[in-house]
Protein backbone atom coordinates (compact mmCIF):
# COMPACT_ATOMS: atom_id res chain seq x y z
CA UNK A 1 0.00 0.00 0.00
CA UNK A 2 2.48 2.57 1.40
CA UNK A 3 4.33 2.13 -2.47
CA UNK A 4 1.12 3.48 -4.09
CA UNK A 5 2.21 7.19 -2.40
CA UNK A 6 5.18 9.71 -2.90
CA UNK A 7 8.17 9.22 -0.68
CA UNK A 8 7.68 11.63 2.57
CA UNK A 9 10.11 13.79 1.73
CA UNK A 10 8.58 14.43 -2.29
CA UNK A 11 4.82 15.06 -1.14
CA UNK A 12 3.48 18.18 -1.97
CA UNK A 13 3.08 19.40 1.51
CA UNK A 14 6.39 17.48 2.66
CA UNK A 15 6.23 19.60 5.91
CA UNK A 16 2.63 18.91 7.18
CA UNK A 17 1.25 16.32 8.51
CA UNK A 18 -1.91 15.85 9.44
CA UNK A 19 -3.03 13.51 12.78
CA UNK A 20 -6.14 12.03 13.75
CA UNK A 21 -8.10 10.89 16.46
CA UNK A 22 -10.03 7.35 16.18
CA UNK A 23 -13.13 7.27 17.99
CA UNK A 24 -15.44 10.11 17.28
CA UNK A 25 -13.05 11.16 14.93
CA UNK A 26 -12.17 8.65 11.76
CA UNK A 27 -14.71 6.28 13.65
CA UNK A 28 -17.90 6.67 15.27
CA UNK A 29 -16.58 5.73 19.11
CA UNK A 30 -15.80 1.57 18.57
CA UNK A 31 -17.57 1.25 15.36
CA UNK A 32 -15.31 0.54 11.83
CA UNK A 33 -14.37 3.29 9.45
CA UNK A 34 -16.51 3.82 6.65
CA UNK A 35 -15.39 3.61 2.84
CA UNK A 36 -15.81 7.49 2.47
CA UNK A 37 -13.10 8.46 5.27
CA UNK A 38 -10.50 5.70 3.82
CA UNK A 39 -10.93 7.84 -0.01
CA UNK A 40 -10.33 11.21 1.72
CA UNK A 41 -7.65 9.54 4.02
CA UNK A 42 -5.92 8.23 0.67
CA UNK A 43 -5.87 11.05 -1.34
CA UNK A 44 -4.56 13.66 1.37
CA UNK A 45 -2.15 11.13 1.99
CA UNK A 46 -1.05 11.86 -1.68
CA UNK A 47 -0.17 15.65 -0.53
CA UNK A 48 1.03 15.06 3.01
CA UNK A 49 2.30 12.94 5.38
CA UNK A 50 -0.60 11.09 7.52
CA UNK A 51 -0.97 9.37 11.11
CA UNK A 52 -3.31 8.46 13.62
CA UNK A 53 -2.52 8.66 17.50
CA UNK A 54 -5.23 6.66 19.54
CA UNK A 55 -5.13 5.34 22.82
CA UNK A 56 -6.49 1.94 22.45
CA UNK A 57 -3.98 -0.82 21.56
CA UNK A 58 -2.95 -1.49 17.69
CA UNK A 59 -5.46 -4.07 17.71
CA UNK A 60 -8.42 -2.67 18.03
CA UNK A 61 -7.30 0.53 15.18
CA UNK A 62 -7.10 -2.77 13.30
CA UNK A 63 -10.48 -3.67 13.75
CA UNK A 64 -11.67 0.09 13.36
CA UNK A 65 -9.96 1.05 9.98
CA UNK A 66 -7.74 -2.14 8.79
CA UNK A 67 -10.35 -4.65 8.73
CA UNK A 68 -13.04 -2.24 7.18
CA UNK A 69 -9.95 -1.36 4.39
CA UNK A 70 -10.22 -4.76 3.46
CA UNK A 71 -8.67 -6.33 6.03
CA UNK A 72 -5.00 -4.89 5.13
CA UNK A 73 -2.67 -3.88 8.08
CA UNK A 74 -3.39 -0.76 9.34
CA UNK A 75 0.34 0.62 9.38
CA UNK A 76 0.11 0.48 6.07
CA UNK A 77 -2.76 2.58 5.49
CA UNK A 78 -0.76 5.77 7.25
CA UNK A 79 2.54 6.98 7.19
CA UNK A 80 2.60 6.74 11.10
CA UNK A 81 0.34 4.96 13.34
CA UNK A 82 0.80 6.18 16.93
CA UNK A 83 -1.25 3.10 19.39
CA UNK A 84 -1.46 4.09 22.73
CA UNK A 85 -0.55 7.14 22.32
CA UNK A 86 2.59 7.03 20.76
CA UNK A 87 3.66 4.27 23.11
CA UNK A 88 3.41 1.80 20.35
CA UNK A 89 4.62 3.72 17.51
CA UNK A 90 4.96 2.77 13.36
CA UNK A 91 6.64 4.34 10.49
CA UNK A 92 5.84 2.98 6.90
CA UNK A 93 4.88 -0.53 8.61
CA UNK A 94 8.69 -0.33 10.66
CA UNK A 95 7.65 -0.51 14.64
CA UNK A 96 9.79 2.44 16.58
CA UNK A 97 10.87 2.28 19.78
CA UNK A 98 8.39 1.67 22.77
CA UNK A 99 7.64 1.85 26.47
CA UNK A 100 5.73 0.64 29.18
CA UNK A 101 3.64 1.65 32.03
CA UNK A 102 3.97 -0.69 34.35
CA UNK A 103 7.36 -0.45 34.13
CA UNK A 104 7.64 3.08 34.79
CA UNK A 105 5.13 2.64 37.96
CA UNK A 106 6.43 -0.33 39.21
CA UNK A 107 4.27 -3.32 40.70
CA UNK A 108 3.66 -2.48 43.77
CA UNK A 109 2.15 1.12 43.37
CA UNK A 110 -0.01 -0.35 39.93
CA UNK A 111 -1.89 -3.22 42.46
CA UNK A 112 -2.39 -0.15 45.09
CA UNK A 113 -4.04 1.80 42.31
CA UNK A 114 -6.16 -1.42 40.90
CA UNK A 115 -7.15 -2.57 44.07
CA UNK A 116 -9.05 1.03 44.51
CA UNK A 117 -10.62 1.13 40.86
CA UNK A 118 -11.84 -2.13 41.54
CA UNK A 119 -13.59 -1.44 45.41
CA UNK A 120 -14.72 1.80 43.68
CA UNK A 121 -16.46 0.37 41.20
CA UNK A 122 -18.14 -2.65 43.24
CA UNK A 123 -19.47 0.67 45.44
CA UNK A 124 -20.71 2.35 42.33
CA UNK A 125 -24.70 2.52 41.94
CA UNK A 126 -25.18 2.93 37.96
CA UNK A 127 -27.52 1.63 35.85
CA UNK A 128 -25.65 -1.71 35.17
CA UNK A 129 -21.94 -2.94 35.31
CA UNK A 130 -20.96 -5.76 32.37
CA UNK A 131 -17.01 -6.98 32.31
CA UNK A 132 -13.69 -5.53 32.06
CA UNK A 133 -13.57 -2.45 34.38
CA UNK A 134 -9.68 -2.14 33.91
CA UNK A 135 -7.73 -2.92 30.50
CA UNK A 136 -3.98 -3.18 31.00
CA UNK A 137 -2.25 -1.58 28.07
CA UNK A 138 1.37 -0.80 27.18
CA UNK A 139 1.34 2.84 28.20
CA UNK A 140 -1.58 3.34 30.56
CA UNK A 141 -4.88 1.66 32.04
CA UNK A 142 -8.47 2.36 30.63
CA UNK A 143 -10.85 2.76 33.43
CA UNK A 144 -14.80 1.53 32.69
CA UNK A 145 -17.63 2.10 35.55
CA UNK A 146 -19.41 -0.16 33.66
CA UNK A 147 -16.93 -2.62 31.84
CA UNK A 148 -16.11 -2.61 28.65
CA UNK A 149 -17.78 -5.75 27.52
CA UNK A 150 -20.96 -3.17 27.27
CA UNK A 151 -23.18 -3.04 23.39
CA UNK A 152 -22.90 -0.37 21.78
CA UNK A 153 -26.39 0.40 22.96
CA UNK A 154 -25.71 0.07 26.44
CA UNK A 155 -22.22 2.35 25.72
CA UNK A 156 -25.09 4.85 24.10
CA UNK A 157 -27.23 4.82 27.23
CA UNK A 158 -24.59 5.19 29.77
CA UNK A 159 -22.85 8.25 27.81
CA UNK A 160 -26.08 9.88 28.17
CA UNK A 161 -26.80 8.87 31.50
CA UNK A 162 -22.75 10.28 32.59
CA UNK A 163 -23.50 13.95 31.10
CA UNK A 164 -26.14 14.21 33.61
CA UNK A 165 -24.53 12.04 36.44
CA UNK A 166 -20.73 12.87 36.13
CA UNK A 167 -19.50 9.20 37.13
CA UNK A 168 -16.66 9.34 35.60
CA UNK A 169 -15.96 12.98 36.07
CA UNK A 170 -16.48 12.47 40.30
CA UNK A 171 -14.44 8.95 40.11
CA UNK A 172 -11.71 11.02 38.34
CA UNK A 173 -11.54 13.50 41.23
CA UNK A 174 -11.33 10.97 44.26
CA UNK A 175 -8.35 9.05 42.19
CA UNK A 176 -6.77 12.47 41.87
CA UNK A 177 -7.30 13.29 45.45
CA UNK A 178 -5.64 9.65 46.31
CA UNK A 179 -3.50 8.58 43.88
CA UNK A 180 -2.07 12.32 43.93
CA UNK A 181 1.48 11.96 43.93
CA UNK A 182 2.58 9.20 41.55
CA UNK A 183 3.04 11.85 38.81
CA UNK A 184 -0.32 10.09 36.72
CA UNK A 185 -2.85 12.05 34.39
CA UNK A 186 -6.11 10.92 34.11
CA UNK A 187 -8.43 11.74 31.29
CA UNK A 188 -11.40 10.80 30.09
CA UNK A 189 -12.29 9.62 26.64
CA UNK A 190 -14.97 8.02 24.34
CA UNK A 191 -18.52 6.88 25.95
CA UNK A 192 -17.87 4.68 28.75
CA UNK A 193 -14.14 5.12 30.12
CA UNK A 194 -10.92 7.04 31.37
CA UNK A 195 -7.65 7.06 30.78
CA UNK A 196 -4.66 6.73 33.81
CA UNK A 197 -0.97 7.29 32.42
CA UNK A 198 2.00 8.61 33.23
CA UNK A 199 1.22 12.47 32.99
CA UNK A 200 3.39 13.51 29.81
CA UNK A 201 2.58 10.37 28.39
CA UNK A 202 -0.74 11.61 26.95
CA UNK A 203 -1.49 12.11 23.10
CA UNK A 204 1.71 14.56 22.46
CA UNK A 205 3.86 11.74 23.49
CA UNK A 206 4.00 11.26 20.10
CA UNK A 207 5.07 14.44 18.87
CA UNK A 208 8.74 13.05 19.90
CA UNK A 209 8.56 10.73 17.17
CA UNK A 210 7.99 13.63 14.79
CA UNK A 211 10.82 15.56 16.07
CA UNK A 212 13.09 12.57 16.01
CA UNK A 213 12.49 12.31 12.40
CA UNK A 214 14.11 15.67 11.50
CA UNK A 215 17.21 14.56 12.93
CA UNK A 216 17.28 11.17 10.95
CA UNK A 217 19.40 11.28 7.57
CA UNK A 218 16.97 11.85 4.96
CA UNK A 219 14.62 12.41 7.30
CA UNK A 220 11.68 15.41 7.05
CA UNK A 221 11.36 17.93 9.69
CA UNK A 222 7.26 18.43 10.32
CA UNK A 223 6.90 22.03 10.59
CA UNK A 224 3.29 21.81 10.35
CA UNK A 225 1.33 19.57 12.21
CA UNK A 226 -2.51 19.27 12.35
CA UNK A 227 -4.49 17.39 15.07
CA UNK A 228 -7.94 16.12 14.35
CA UNK A 229 -9.91 15.12 17.17
CA UNK A 230 -13.61 15.11 19.39
CA UNK A 231 -12.74 14.80 22.88
CA UNK A 232 -10.77 18.81 22.20
CA UNK A 233 -12.12 20.42 25.68
CA UNK A 234 -10.05 20.60 29.33
CA UNK A 235 -10.21 16.99 30.31
CA UNK A 236 -10.90 14.90 27.14
CA UNK A 237 -7.85 12.47 25.98
CA UNK A 238 -7.47 15.51 23.11
CA UNK A 239 -6.80 18.48 24.98
CA UNK A 240 -3.22 18.37 25.56
CA UNK A 241 -2.25 17.62 21.74
CA UNK A 242 -4.95 20.20 20.74
CA UNK A 243 -3.56 22.73 22.79
CA UNK A 244 0.07 21.94 22.18
CA UNK A 245 2.26 24.85 20.78
CA UNK A 246 3.53 22.11 18.40
CA UNK A 247 0.33 21.43 16.56
CA UNK A 248 -2.93 23.22 14.69
CA UNK A 249 -5.60 21.92 16.43
CA UNK A 250 -9.33 21.03 15.18
CA UNK A 251 -12.17 19.98 16.49
CA UNK A 252 -14.46 17.55 15.30
CA UNK A 253 -17.96 16.46 15.93
CA UNK A 254 -17.33 12.82 13.74
CA UNK A 255 -16.09 10.90 10.54
CA UNK A 256 -18.32 13.42 8.44
CA UNK A 257 -17.59 16.42 9.88
CA UNK A 258 -13.39 15.31 10.02
CA UNK A 259 -14.23 14.94 6.04
CA UNK A 260 -15.68 18.05 5.58
CA UNK A 261 -12.60 19.93 7.29
CA UNK A 262 -10.32 18.01 5.24
CA UNK A 263 -11.96 19.14 2.01
CA UNK A 264 -12.35 22.90 3.07
CA UNK A 265 -8.45 22.62 4.34
CA UNK A 266 -6.60 20.73 1.50
CA UNK A 267 -9.43 21.42 -1.72
CA UNK A 268 -9.78 17.27 -1.88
Amino acid sequence: MASSYPPLAERELKNTICLFDVDGTLTPARRDATPEVLDILSRLRQKCAIGFVGGSDLVKQQEQIGNPAGGVDVTTLFDFCFAENGLTAYKLGEKLESNSFIKWLGEDKYKELVRFILHYIADLDIPIKRGTFVEFRNGMINVSPIGRNASNEERQEFERFDKTAGVRREFVNKLRERFGDLGLTFSIGGQISFDVFPTGWDKTYCLQHLEAEAKKPGGVEYTTIHFFGDKTMAGGNDYEIFTDSRTIGHTVTGPNDTIAELKSLFGL
